[in-house]
């Protein structure tokens, strides 16, 4: 009996000391993924907002399928029920635009367009022929890292283009409000052109009563002329 008392608190004292250390690895792993969780919020704020492939931390070659995929998953991510970061739900945003970029397929070739003009100048001034591949040796040899150099020349290219794409915009609006203008002051014309004619015509009475005044007024002064005369 004395061995059966004694056994008891050492299997409570081993199931004691089994269940804090499951505890203490969930609660890791919790405070883990809620930090990998802020540090994605990061990421996307601090990603070129004119690069949604860099929003999206996906290769441009990516297929749609991948794109929608990619998004999916880091939108739940990061989603704001689930991240305490004060600037997740603006984090949530950006991800949607880049994926609404992206599958905008108009939109996507003018990115694609810019971006591979980025790739062909760069691997250019570095004597490389256009088509060279990412793993290349000379590539992967480069200082520093490639895609440090590609991400930077592609967003000088894009930021290039967003100000030329600005200044045309600039320029139509200028032009259409001109062509805006040109039509206002033709509508006024039209309009001061009438109310005169308007005018023209109510006082046609007045002018046609005073021109029979002094018609009259006329025949008057040549009767007594003629009557002096006789």
């Amino acid at each position: 009996m004395s061995e059966a008392a004694s056994s008891a608190p050492a299997a409570s004292s081993s199931k004691s000391n089994d269940g804090p250390p499951e505890d203490i690895e969930r609660l890791l792993s919790r405070e883990a993924t809620a930090f990998q969780r802020e540090i994605e919020v990061e990421r996307i704020l601090k990603a070129f907002k004119l690069n949604p492939y860099e929003m999206l931390d996906i290769s441009e070659d990516a297929t749609p399928e991948e794109i929608k995929k990619r998004y999916r998953h880091l939108s739940l991510f990061i989603h704001p029920d689930k991240t305490s970061h004060a600037r997740a739900p603006e984090a949530f945003d950006l991800l949607k635009k880049a994926e609404s970029e992206l599958s905008d397929k108009a939109k996507r070739d003018e990115l694609d367009a810019v971006i591979h003009q980025a790739r062909a100048v760069l691997l250019k001034s570095h004597n490389l022929p256009p088509n060279t591949p990412d793993d290349e040796p000379r590539v992967k040899a480069l200082t520093p890292p490639w895609k440090q150099q590609f991400l930077a020349k592609a967003k000088e290219m894009l930021i290039d283009e967003e100000v030329r794409r600005r200044k045309a915009v600039k320029m139509n609006l200028a032009n259409e409000g001109l062509e805006a203008r040109k039509k206002e002051e033709e509508v006024n014309a039209k309009k001061r052109k009438a109310e005169e004619e308007a005018r023209w015509e109510e006082n046609r009475e007045e002018r046609v009563g005073s021109w029979r005044s002094f018609a009259a007024n006329s025949k008057k002064k040549k009767k007594s002329k003629v009557t002096l005369l006789g």
